[in-house]
């Protein structure tokens, strides 16, 4: 076939040869000049839109995840999120590629995570982790949004947004941010003495206890005997501080690894320890359930909001400022916010606590050893007279105003 110049057309086989030529020298000619390798055909290709070399990869070598679809991936993530034990088990699929990195921070994903996730160490804040937990705040995390509102509320003395992220928490139906709003309110924490709301406190504390929180339990119980911002009922507060003791008892049993021996609590002998200077009734032994202070078992595992608190204060000195102490109870890490907020023990004077469970959990662990009225000490010295027996009552801390 010619044209109108007379010129015959080129073969259809010849002329696609002869274009692949053109263009291969083209290429390599473009390669060279820049200083590019030149790559084996079908390995790489040529991406002009963006002037960029794309791997095309090898038979057999598909990188299976890319196919995955995103909804899978957040799964995964979530249930992964959920069962951390640190927070590197969780940074450590972060920082892995660009796609984990952008679906780890997915609000699903973020509103799933494990308290654990978030035990982050008091010498190790900053930044990136203020900003981390208030991304999982904003996505729901009721864990997120109780730790960094009690370490802006005590730690960074933010104390209106702190309190508004326990809300947010109690919101939903989150126990430990219910009880600590309940403490908030029974001291009257970042303000005077006269905020107090012992209703609002006994409020929350009943709500908490109906979550099964063992703290607000027995400071429920003591609230009902005492009649501390709810009329007296010593006949439901001993019941409260039974249920409080047994809960706690089912829940050391319950753990293998607790070491608990299954006998040790069935026996108990009121005369174990001089302070306890009022057997009961019925003789030398009893039952422990019925105590105020419960069984003698191990402190459950502290909170990592209270891990940080205490961390936090014990690098800066073991105080939270001029005049202000620190809840006694190793466990908790809770500073006054005034002058005079706890309430200390009336045997010795010694220690304070902000509030009952906390000073029952250190009567158990290390307080029972030590406590012991000014008169006992003075009688030791040869200077003093007759053991005062009706201080502190039957023997436990009770806690009076500062």
């Amino acid at each position: 076939m010619r044209t109108r110049r007379g010129i015959s057309y080129p073969r259809r086989g010849v002329a696609v040869n002869a274009c692949n030529t053109a263009a291969e020298k083209r290429t390599s000619s473009t390669n060279y000049k820049r200083g590019k390798p030149d790559f084996t055909a079908g390995e790489y290709m040529v991406c002009r839109k963006r002037n960029r070399l794309v791997s095309t990869g090898k038979k057999g070598e598909t990188d299976m995840f890319d196919s995955l679809p995103d909804d899978l991936v957040i799964s995964i993530l979530c249930k992964l999120s959920s069962s951390a034990s640190c927070p590197s088990d969780f940074i450590n699929v972060l920082i892995t590629c660009r796609r984990l990195n952008g679906l780890g921070l997915h609000s699903l994903v973020l509103s799933k995570a494990s308290p654990k996730s978030f035990a982050i160490k008091a010498n190790n804040w900053s930044d990136s982790a203020h900003r981390f937990l208030k991304l999982c705040a904003d996505a729901g995390n009721a864990e997120a949004c109780y730790t960094l509102g009690m370490i802006r509320f005590y730690c960074l003395q933010n104390r209106g947004s702190g309190a508004s992220l326990m809300a947010k928490a109690a919101i939903s139906s989150h126990a430990p941010a219910l009880y600590s709003l309940a403490v908030i309110q029974f001291n009257g924490s970042g303000g005077s003495k006269s905020d107090k709301d012992l209703r609002a406190g006994v409020a929350l504390c009943a709500r908490a206890a109906f979550l099964g929180h063992i703290d607000a339990l027995r400071e429920l119980g003591h609230c009902l005997q005492d009649g501390y911002g709810v009329r007296q009922n010593v006949t439901e507060g001993r019941r409260f501080l039974v249920q409080a003791n047994a809960r706690e008892l089912a829940a050391v049993l319950s753990n293998p690894n607790s070491g608990l021996p299954t006998r040790a609590w069935l026996t108990w002998n009121p005369h174990a320890h001089p302070n306890h200077r009022h057997p009961s009734e019925n003789g030398p032994s009893g039952c422990p359930l019925l105590s105020d202070f419960g069984c003698n078992v191990p402190a459950p595992e502290a909170h990592p909001a209270s891990r940080f608190m205490t961390e936090w204060f014990a690098i800066r000195g073991g105080s939270a400022g001029s005049g202000l102490r620190l809840c006694s109870h190793t466990g908790c890490g809770r500073p006054e916010t005034r002058k005079h907020e706890f309430r200390r023990c009336s045997v010795c004077g010694a220690v304070n606590y902000c509030s009952r469970a906390c000073q029952a959990l250190d009567w158990k662990l290390r307080h029972k050893e030590d406590c012991a009225p000014v008169e006992r000490w003075v009688d030791e010295d040869g200077e003093g007279g007759d053991d005062a027996g009706g201080v502190g009552g039957d023997g436990d801390d009770v806690m009076v105003e500062s």
